[in-house]
């Protein structure tokens, strides 16, 4: 998880005021500051929207190479949930 010690760079943002709200909620339940607060929430973000880009990649790339179940095992993935 980044911290805020390492270099930094600015980023401002424009937040809808209900969740500006919430965010000065959360500091003063946390004792945690904005930035810190804003930085953990953007690291999970962007950490979760690169692990799904990944895997649709990875997925595309099977797929183009012909890597897909047969009919067979998919009805047996099915049968076995009895759907």
């Amino acid at each position: 998880m980044p911290t805020l010690t390492a270099p930094a760079r600015t980023l401002n943002v424009r937040i809808p005021a209900d969740l500006a709200n919430q965010l000065d909620a959360l500091t003063t339940t946390t004792g945690r500051n904005k930035s810190a607060l804003a930085v953990e929430a953007l690291a999970r973000f962007v950490e979760v929207e690169m692990w799904q880009i990944q895997q649709i990649q990875s997925a595309l790339e099977e797929a183009d190479r012909g890597e897909f179940a047969t009919d067979e095992e998919v009805n047996a993935f099915f049968a076995k949930y009895d759907c």
